[in-house]
């Protein structure tokens, strides 16, 4: 079906998978694509980044099967490549692949990238996350004051002032439309028992190591050793303590794990509370029923 878009754009309906790290989205939203001549745009942070293969479990060639994905491998590891950017990229080709008659997937699990996408989040050109490792608490808190005086927060819980403060900067918290949809879409989750997630977790992991994550990271460390994303991104955050002899390899995967395993329940968190999502439990022991599942459930609504 195909519905008018606020500024006079005719936009098929944008189908959007989100779910937590491990549980099987790149592999449906292939599947699907397939299916219903579509286009992948790319919805995970860390895979815009050149380079930033195996700890990003970005897909390969082989495993894309043919389908066209976007926004993988589009910057250097020294680039910073901000919410701004994304929002913005999104749009266009949003627009630029309905007009060639294809559908459009998002699939990620950047909750936060996904949503500005699509709602009315309002930006300024060159977004960006600031440290303020110059200003003390009390400057920040003042900061934040002067935007709103009501605001209750603890002055002395630096990251979450700073987090604010970005926020804030950024554009995000002056929003007044965050919850306005401007594109048709429908967000389909992927779920399975948190037991079942947590081994598939782990085992995850597991293979990256076993696939060289360690030389994929060291390739990079000497170059790139403060860039903002390996600074940042599971899966390449935990090894600067081993390159500094401060922890093992052992003691990497174990946190590694952790990790995954915590932001997990953030992105369960975030998707549960700021898309409407239609949840579907995955068959790992025969994934084409899951394809099916939600296939049938696009054409029944559509």
């Amino acid at each position: 079906m195909f519905i008018d878009f606020k500024e006079g754009e005719v936009v098929q309906e944008v189908i959007v998978i989100v779910g937590p790290t491990g549980v099987g989205k790149t592999k449906l939203s292939i599947e699907l694509a397939l299916r219903m001549n579509a286009e992948i745009i790319n919805g995970d942070s860390v895979s815009v980044y050149k380079g930033l293969d195996i700890g990003s479990a970005k897909p390969t060639i082989e495993e894309r099967g043919g389908v066209v994905h976007h926004l993988i491998d589009i910057c250097e590891i020294g680039d910073f490549y901000s919410v701004f950017d994304y929002q913005r990229d999104v749009r266009r080709l949003i627009s630029d692949i309905t007009k060639r008659g294809k559908r459009v997937i998002i699939v990620g699990g950047t909750g936060f990238y996904i949503k500005a996408a699509l709602y009315d989040y309002n930006f300024s050109e060159g977004t960006t996350y600031n440290e303020y490792s110059e200003l003390s608490n009390i400057e920040i808190f003042k900061r934040i004051k002067n935007f709103d005086s009501d605001i209750s927060i603890d002055v002395n819980n630096r990251k979450r002032l700073v987090r604010f403060l970005n926020k804030i900067e950024n554009g995000e918290e002056i929003s007044n439309n965050k919850n306005v949809l401007l594109y048709p879409c429908r967000v389909i989750g992927l779920t399975t028992d948190r037991e079942i997630l947590y081994l598939r977790i782990n085992e995850r992991v597991d293979l990256m190591i076993k696939n060289g994550l360690l030389d994929e990271v060291s390739n990079f460390k000497d170059k790139y050793m403060d860039s903002r994303i390996l600074n940042s991104a599971i899966g390449y955050r935990e090894f600067y303590d081993y390159f500094y002899n401060n922890a093992s390899l052992e003691e990497v995967v174990e946190a590694i794990c952790l990790h995954s395993r915590r932001y997990a329940k953030r992105q369960y968190t975030f998707f549960k509370h700021q898309f409407d999502v239609k949840w579907v439990n995955v068959n790992y022991d025969d994934f084409s029923k899951t394809i099916d599942e939600v296939y049938d459930f696009i054409k029944k609504e559509a």
